[in-house]
């Protein structure tokens, strides 16, 4: 969001700005790292059209080059009077030394925020607006297009998320660095700020979602720990990603529509504009008495991630539930609109407040691993559809029988059909309710239960008959 703020003395701002002989090329100073590419467009699109947009993150920087020099003298101009800022930060405008952007000058900057490291062929990379979780597929599916990725390790540090990602070749890692510094994994979050290490090796000792040896595939898969009774808020990897699955990357030319219409297949579902902006949706005609945030959740999130979710407090049965991007929220309205939960119909429409301010009153799921777009997102975008007769429940225990799923989930209507099956060794089953409602309201209460050991995990199947 961009604020203008009227400076009570002019000449400071004119000072900097004047240091610099006119160029079309503006420089801007102190660009946190959740300021988007987007953000800076909007800045100045007001005075003409941007051709080249260089981010130095490492910099807290950023060079835009104007359509002609009379739209940057423009952008000057205002901004000597106004004080332009950008998500509360203050950012600060003068000209460039640069005349014109070009390539080189773009590797060149970029290799200046490096503290003179030297190139090698691992890279230190460094995640910042960290929406999505990142996992080592994902990290592939972004860096493999430059070269053959032997190893990529990721952790967390102070700086936030980091991975080590190792290359065969030096000349690899160059280009890999010189491409991805300063994009966006995701549509406006996920940015990457890339360094060469110093290491001459990666140790790797697991091949699991945060660690890969791609030269060694027989490499064991290091047993993960969980607690029985994950919340919802918790920080460990619940859902696994599975081998050789694909995320959905999108770079900023790219947006998050690209990542669901190839999810279905090329196009997007009928009804789907791909237009949508607005990220928050508010549902009503609730169940006030059998319905809660965390219930909320289990049947939104199907859709997309859930940030946050707030209960109106003169209207028990309305609720707002704010979803990871617009595209999401799109994909919820389409497909819950009239859906009957609880015995009440679902109004579903998009609300008119762009986000959920945090509060007591208001749960936050942005960063719990129960949101199934954390991982394998374009897998996920296959299961959108409107609710069903027949649920898909996973990450079953090995051992579990069809008698025991029906004992657990048939309180929530007539159960006409089960089946039990394994994929990849990993039991999964099909439960066939005589009614969507019921099929709804078992996912709703069920999704991300425990049996025995096992959280289970429900989603709508499409499927007709088992």
């Amino acid at each position: 969001m961009i604020r203008h703020c009227r400076l009570a003395n002019t000449e400071i701002s004119f000072r900097c700005a004047k240091m610099t002989e006119p160029s079309k090329v503006i420089h801007i100073r102190n660009v946190g790292h959740e300021i988007s590419e987007n953000d800076l467009l909007q800045l100045v699109q007001p005075f003409g059209a941007v051709t080249k947009l260089v981010m130095l993150r490492a910099k807290n920087q950023a060079l835009l080059q104007m359509h002609d020099l009379t739209s940057a003298v423009n952008v000057l101009q205002y901004y000597t009077n106004v004080q332009p800022s950008i998500r509360g930060r203050n950012v600060y405008i003068q000209f460039s030394s640069h005349q014109e952007l070009t390539t080189m000058d773009q590797n060149a900057q970029g290799r200046k925020g490096d503290q003179d490291s030297q190139p090698n062929r691992i890279l230190l990379v460094t995640i910042h607006q960290l929406l999505y979780p990142i996992t080592v597929e994902v990290l592939h599916q972004v860096f493999s297009p430059y070269g053959f990725v032997e190893k990529i390790v990721t952790f967390q540090k102070s700086a936030g998320s980091q991975a080590l990602i190792q290359y065969q070749s030096r000349q690899s890692a160059v280009q890999a660095r010189n491409s991805l510094q300063g994009r966006n994994i995701y549509d406006g979050c996920c940015t990457l700020d890339i360094q060469f290490s110093n290491l001459s090796e990666l140790q790797v000792n697991y091949n699991n979602e945060r660690s890969r040896d791609f030269t060694n595939p027989s490499l064991p898969s290091e047993q993960k720990g969980r607690s029985s009774q994950p919340g919802y808020g918790d920080a460990g990897g619940l859902y696994a990603l599975q081998p050789g699955a694909r995320a959905a990357v999108a770079f900023p030319q790219m947006g998050n529509s690209a990542a669901i219409a190839a999810a279905f297949g090329g196009g997007l579902p009928p009804g789907i504009s791909g237009t949508n902006d607005r990220c928050t949706v508010l549902a009503s005609n609730l169940n006030p008495d059998k319905i809660d945030e965390d219930k909320l959740f289990n049947l939104f999130s199907i859709y997309g991630n859930i940030v946050r979710i707030k209960f109106l407090r003169n209207k028990p049965d309305h609720a707002l539930i704010q979803m990871g991007d617009g595209f999401q929220a799109e994909l919820a309205v389409h497909f819950l609109k009239g859906a009957m939960l609880f015995g009440k119909r679902l109004e579903v429409n998009f609300s008119k407040h762009p986000n959920i301010t945090s509060a007591p009153d208001t749960h936050e799921y942005l960063n719990s691993n129960l949101n199934r777009f954390n991982r394998n997102a374009a897998k996920n975008y296959r299961y959108c559809c409107s609710p069903t007769k027949m649920i898909h429940l996973s990450t079953l225990p090995q051992d579990i029988s069809e008698e025991d799923i029906m004992a657990h989930l048939e309180e929530h209507g007539n159960i006409v059909n089960t089946k039990l099956f394994e994929v990849n060794g990993k039991k999964q089953a099909l439960v066939l309710f005589e009614t969507e409602e019921q099929a709804t309201e078992a996912l709703v209460c069920k999704h991300a239960t425990s049996i025995d050991t096992s959280v289970i995990r429900i989603s709508f199947s499409q499927l007709q008959t088992i």
